[in-house]
């Protein structure tokens, strides 16, 4: 399925130069003069290779046709993730190279939906956002309101999110799964 180089987004899987990547991180850049273009930063899913490229937005790009199955993850045992199929009770360990874009907001019993070519699952794709509660952030000030300023914070999985000075321990928030920042208090 060809999409337009403006609509690649993190996580997709790209046929490309002969095999298949997947997309980490996407940038749109507007140049002083000159066409608008894509930078993308992306992994060859079989040699582990990182590249970046420049696609232009008016070109084409190949997203790879996936199959699409509801699990659930179920538990880690090092280096290896553990997942059920939803519908037939299947289980699958996929690794941590594989989950790298979603392990800071993946929580035990989390729903998410595993993309396979054939029978290799390629991706994991989470809800567009969840909550999670903050374990770890700077003490609040008295009289401190929502501001334009932002305090480090750590989330229960392990990930760090700026989060607005008047948060707490123990407060649950919204993130983002793709941009990872803070939306609203849950």
């Amino acid at each position: 399925m060809q999409i337009n180089a403006t609509a690649i987004r993190a996580g997709n899987i790209l046929e490309w130069d002969g095999g298949l990547w997947r997309v980490m991180k996407t940038q749109h850049v507007t140049p002083g003069k000159g066409v608008a273009c894509m930078q993308i930063e992306m992994r060859n899913l079989m040699t582990g290779n990182k590249t970046n490229k420049r696609f232009n937005s008016t070109e084409r790009v190949e997203r790879a046709t996936l199959e699409q199955k509801k699990m659930q993850y179920l538990y880690n045992d090092g280096d290896m993730y553990h997942f059920m199929d939803t519908v037939s009770y299947e289980q699958i360990g996929l690794t941590k190279q594989l989950l790298e874009n979603v392990l800071p907001y993946m929580l035990a019993e989390a729903n998410v939906v595993v993309e396979f070519h054939g029978d290799q699952p390629l991706n994991v794709q989470l809800p567009q956002s969840v909550t999670l509660t903050v374990v770890q952030c700077d003490a609040s000030i008295k009289g401190q309101t929502a501001t334009g300023s932002y305090k480090p914070g750590v989330l229960e999985t392990g990930a760090s999110i700026m989060v607005p000075p008047y948060l707490e321990v123990g407060t649950k928030v919204r993130v983002n799964t793709e941009s990872g920042e803070y939306i609203e208090r849950a």
